[in-house]
């Protein structure tokens, strides 16, 4: 507090890090859990503040590693939570970041959140067998992709020719059943005049017989 009595903030020496509203151990768990999950993951997606200073523990566990020796054991058992991690670190990435001389991890600008619209960056290990994600990366609806692909305006136009050759197949068949119709009708016609002059010539006939 200054001779006038109003307070000054307080200078940030030695602070790389930000407070990000939290308690100095709450903080050290955090930072414990967000390393271990980078080293068994080899990627995880978090805030842009988060990001700087997890990259910076996570090279110093894997130069850790790198030295081997008990005493580097057990300092990086104090940040990292897990005994199988701790062993992937000192075994796998050890030998794969040798002839790496610093930088084992980069950080990756995506996009900003949605609730707080804060900066989201995706820290992982160089060389990851996971390809890293496109920063304007936007997922296409499933319409948008059948039309880009073409796949629906197809189907629409087989449907409608097929409709079409549906009912220029009925049109055709209709004159044929008409047709057939009128065939029928007439053979029941005839067939009715036939019994009729059947039946007058034998009605003449017996008259013809009852003269005589």
């Amino acid at each position: 507090m200054s001779a006038c009595g109003i307070a000054r903030p307080e200078m940030r020496h030695r602070m790389r890090a930000g407070i990000l509203g939290r308690s100095a151990s709450h903080r050290t768990a955090m930072y414990r859990n967000m390393v271990t999950s980078l080293l068994d993951r080899e990627r995880i997606e978090t805030t842009d503040a988060k990001a700087k200073t997890v990259r910076r523990l996570a090279d110093r566990m894997i130069t850790l590693g790198k030295r081997g020796d008990l005493h580097a054991r057990r300092r990086a058992l104090r940040v990292i939570r897990s005994r199988e991690v701790a062993a992937k670190v000192f075994d796998d990435l050890a030998e794969r970041f040798r002839d790496r001389q610093g930088g084992y991890t980069r950080v990756i600008k995506v996009r900003n959140r949605v609730g707080d619209a804060a900066a989201m960056s995706i820290v992982e290990l160089v060389g990851s067998a996971t390809p890293a994600p496109k920063p304007s990366s936007a997922k296409k609806p499933a319409s948008e992709k059948k039309a880009a692909s073409g796949d629906g305006p197809k189907k629409t136009v087989k449907k409608a020719s097929s409709r079409k050759k549906g009912v220029d197949d009925e049109a055709k068949a209709a004159p044929k059943k008409k047709t057939a119709k009128k065939a029928a009708s007439k053979k029941k016609t005839a067939a009715k005049s036939d019994s009729k002059k059947t039946t007058t010539k034998k009605a003449a006939a017996k008259k013809t017989s009852k003269k005589k």
